[in-house]
C-alpha cells in the first residue's frame, strides 16, 4: 500500500533563472532536497537527527523529466513519495506542479543509500525503516 505522497511549495526566485526567466534545470534537484527534508522532518526526523545517530543517505542516482518549464515568481508544488527499495536503499518518486493551476511540470526520482558515519554501506536503522509506508 502506497501512502499519498507529501506536498511542499517553493517559489522561483529570479536568481535561479536565466535571462529567459526559466528556472535553471539544476535548482530542480535542490527543490527534491526540499521536498525530502521536509518528508523526514514531517514524519518525525530531521536528516541532522540521523546524521547524530551515524547515518547518512547520499544520492546514488537521480533523474528528471522536464515536461513544461518553471518561470520566474511561479509557486511551484513537489510531491514526494517515500519508497523503501531494500534494506540499505530508499528511492523519493516526485512531481513538480505549477500551484496556480496544477500543471505538471516534471517527473523525477531519486535513490539513495544507507552509509555509516565512515561512508560505509549500512542496513537503514529500524527507525527509518518504519518511516516508509511499505514497512509498515
Amino acid at each position: 500500500m502506497t501512502a499519498p505522497p507529501e506536498v511542499s511549495t517553493v517559489r522561483v526566485r529570479y536568481a535561479e533563472t536565466d535571462q529567459m526567466r526559466v528556472a535553471y534545470h539544476g535548482n530542480y534537484f535542490a527543490w527534491f532536497e526540499v521536498a525530502r527534508t521536509d518528508w523526514l522532518r514531517r514524519a518525525g526526523w530531521t536528516y541532522r537527527e540521523m546524521e547524530a545517530e551515524g547515518c547518512a543517505l547520499p544520492v546514488l542516482e537521480a533523474h528528471c523529466e522536464y515536461r513544461q518549464s518553471a518561470r520566474y515568481d511561479d509557486t511551484l508544488a513537489i510531491a514526494v513519495t517515500p519508497r523503501l527499495v531494500s534494506p540499505v536503499r530508499v528511492r523519493f518518486d516526485y512531481t513538480v506542479t505549477r500551484a496556480d493551476d496544477g500543471l505538471l511540470l516534471a517527473v523525477a526520482h531519486t535513490v539513495h543509500a544507507a552509509i555509516n558515519a565512515d561512508g560505509r554501506p549500512q542496513r537503514l536503522p529500524e527507525r527509518v525503516v518504519a518511516m516508509f509506508p511499505q514497512a509498515s
